[in-house]
């Protein structure tokens, strides 16, 4: 991604979506394929070698308010607005339907049949007797969403993801403690992803992003 971060950066200030969505998609499907060659080689079964990826991009420009997520895997994506949290987790269903306002993409092609991608700079394989990496199994899911201040935006792992989904407690503590204008310090924070919830004991992995 580093070598074409200027174009990443044009087109997710511009919100350019089926360019973004296109080489993003792509990006994913060989990251992922490459680990799998990279068990085959090692005589193991792939499905056992598996990885979710889940990601967001942000600007560092102050100015561009969009959020683009995109990744492999399930998990949780959600917006604290107004103390109320919202579910933008995209949907595989959602993933190949029609551009909802505000969220999702374009289709990959134009109505004069004219493909929509983005170059990241990924070669292709340099002979017909190195295929490409196999794809991804699980679909992948892409969403961008405008940015308000006071925002709250959380990515995070399923041990995290269902049950501030299933507990509306948690839900609210969490929206009465990080709508705050400055967010918490480090160790707040650590100490509210680890709030003990009634049976739910996996891992949790939590990124969240705070909007100025």
């Amino acid at each position: 991604m580093g070598r074409s971060h200027e174009r990443l950066t044009d087109d997710i200030r511009a919100a350019r979506r089926a360019d973004l969505k296109a080489g993003l998609h792509r990006l994913t499907d060989r990251t992922l394929g490459k680990l799998r060659a990279a068990a085959t080689e090692q005589g193991l079964d792939p499905d056992d070698y598996a990885a979710t990826l889940r990601c967001v991009l942000l600007s560092a420009d102050p100015g561009c308010r969009t959020r683009v997520f995109f990744g492999v895997g399930p998990g949780g994506l959600f917006r604290l607005r107004d103390r109320e949290w919202q579910d933008i987790e995209p949907e595989v269903a959602e993933v190949k339907g029609e551009p909802v306002l505000g969220f999702g993409s374009p289709p990959h092609e134009t109505r004069d049949g004219d493909r929509l991608t983005m170059d990241l700079g990924i070669p292709t394989p340099p002979s017909p007797y190195e295929p490409a990496p196999e794809p991804p199994r699980e679909p992948f899911r892409f969403r961008t969403s405008v940015a308000r201040p006071g925002d709250v935006l959380l990515m995070c792992g399923t041990g995290f993801a269902e049950p501030l989904r299933g507990e509306a407690e948690l839900r609210a503590h969490l929206a009465g403690r990080w709508s705050d204008p400055e967010p918490p310090g480090l160790t707040a924070y650590l100490a509210d992803v680890q709030v003990r919830v009634k049976g739910y004991a996996d891992d949790r992995t939590a990124v969240a992003v705070w909007e100025a």
